[in-house]
């Protein structure tokens, strides 16, 4: 696709600022909500100052070539609540968010020896376009239920029986998330050159005023379906009360401090139960590894895999994890709105990804930026959302373009991959589950196996009979 700015490029520091709080705000409320869902008092700060800093990591073994962000995975949510399983302390299961982590990331490093030493070739042969294709289209089609689920969902709550119950009117909430929408495809396609790289940003700040103007009225005029945003976040910035130092800079709760205070209680059943935890999940996401890099070497048109090469891009991921983990207690993982964000506004200058790994460490001191962002309501990020996993599940579809479909190998194998990830087909083995990507793209590899197999055997039997029927013409 044609980019305004290159990997190499490297845009004007005001201009790059700008893009990191947009590659910042594509992939914040992702990163922050998953320390939010496992609990345990874990700190979405820190969980963004990890995810920093394995970006980081990630871009020092990348060489700086792949501009792609880490945010905390959602694949290993499942264990990282097998790590306060049990009744454990708080501390051992801090320690375990971080000995999880270890484990998930020697697996990436183990793969990336042996690609070192193997070479890519096989990886090709095992996907082909026709598998890597509909595999990144289903996995921004598996987050069109989030993306409608947020688009009408407001923040202010009540609580009716035990479960707590939107006040926001649904119709009000998708207003607010159709006007993000609009405003965002307007600047994306006919706005100047600068503001045609900041689409997001543009769309958020008008998707967030229209809810704050629904909000306001509602308040004054006690109507309770127009309660859009909750100034909760905000609140919570005030101890007691009263403006403190804390209301602008604090220090995340780091979790390697709490960490520390577990070592006395850990023992060998706990670690094994982790790796079992951990280490299968690993290698589910390092099938989500191999579409990510993919897809953003389609968008940059440079193939990733062979330069900085697939053996750099999992030592990145999988140390930028255990970085990640160290501090925020999250796995970090590459994030596809991160991918949806350079596709769309055409920017792929990986300084822009480094700076924005920077700001958000800076960012996680700063307690109003922070509250800020927790303040978007969901209808507004799904307005943001509806673009951005359509952009990832159309740049799948791109890679399909140069498969011949007129051939029933390819047609059994993209049809096979794209009705069980959207179907949401996923296998459990005890507490391991293989998400629907996973189950997709393995059985896409499957059915490829099977049908290049029998034409191996079918091949040589044809060869014979013709060589047969032509002796016999000559006889």
């Amino acid at each position: 696709m044609k980019l305004i700015y290159n990997v190499s490029d490297k845009p004007s520091f005001g201009k790059t600022v700008v893009f990191a709080i947009q590659q910042l705000l594509a992939i914040m409320a992702a990163t922050l909500v998953v320390p939010v869902i496992v609990g345990n008092g874990m700190s979405p700060a820190a969980a963004l100052f990890g995810a920093g800093a394995g970006t980081l990591t990630y871009l020092l073994f990348t060489k700086r070539k792949s501009p792609v962000f880490l945010g905390s995975s959602f694949a290993f949510i499942d264990s990282m609540f097998v790590a306060f399983a049990g009744g454990v302390s708080m501390a051992l299961g801090y320690l375990g968010l971080i000995i999880g982590a270890l484990f998930a990331g020697l697996v990436y490093v183990i793969i990336s020896f042996i690609v070192r030493f193997v070479g890519t070739a096989w990886i090709t042969k095992l996907m082909p376009a026709a598998i890597i294709g509909p595999t990144v289209a289903i996995i921004g089609l598996s987050l069109a239920g989030n993306a409608v689920a947020d688009l009408v969902s407001g923040e202010v709550t009540q609580i009716v029986g035990d479960e707590p119950q939107q006040l926001a009117s649904p119709l009000i909430c998708i207003l607010c998330g159709l006007v993000t929408l609009a405003v965002t495809i307007i600047v994306s396609c006919f706005g100047k050159k600068t503001l045609r790289l900041i689409p997001f940003i543009i769309g958020i700040l008008a998707g967030y005023v229209t809810a704050l103007i629904f909000t306001l009225i509602g308040n004054a005029a006690g109507v309770d379906a127009l309660k859009v945003m909750s100034v909760e976040p905000f609140k919570a910035l005030l101890t007691d009360g009263k403006v403190t130092l804390a209301t602008f800079v604090s220090l995340p709760e780091f979790t390697f401090v709490t960490a520390f205070k577990g070592f006395g209680e850990l023992n060998t059943s706990y670690v094994l139960t982790l790796a079992v935890s951990y280490v299968p999940v690993a290698f589910v996401v390092f099938a989500e590894h191999i579409a990510d890099h993919k897809n953003i070497s389609y968008i940059i048109e440079k193939d990733l895999l062979e330069d900085p090469g697939l053996e750099n891009t999992l030592l990145g991921d999988g140390v930028g994890s255990m970085v990640g983990a160290f501090f925020g207690g999250c796995p970090n993982t590459t994030y596809g709105e991160s991918v949806g964000c350079v596709a769309i506004s055409g920017n792929a200058s990986v300084v822009t990804i480094l700076y924005a790994a920077i700001g958000a460490m800076l960012i996680s001191f700063i307690t109003p930026f922070v509250a800020f962002v927790d303040s978007i309501p969901s209808c507004v990020l799904g307005g943001v959302c509806m673009a951005l996993y359509g952009f990832i599940a159309v740049s799948g579809l791109k890679m399909i373009k140069d498969v011949d479909l007129n051939e029933n190998k390819n047609l059994f194998v993209v049809s096979t991959i794209l009705i069980a990830g959207i179907g949401g087909l996923t296998i459990s083995f005890g507490k391991v589950t293989l998400t629907s990507i996973a189950c997709a793209l393995i059985l896409g590899i499957l059915v490829n196996v099977m049908i290049t197999a029998i034409e191996k055997k079918k091949k040589p039997v044809e060869e014979e009979v013709k060589d047969d029927g032509s002796d016999e013409t000559e006889g």
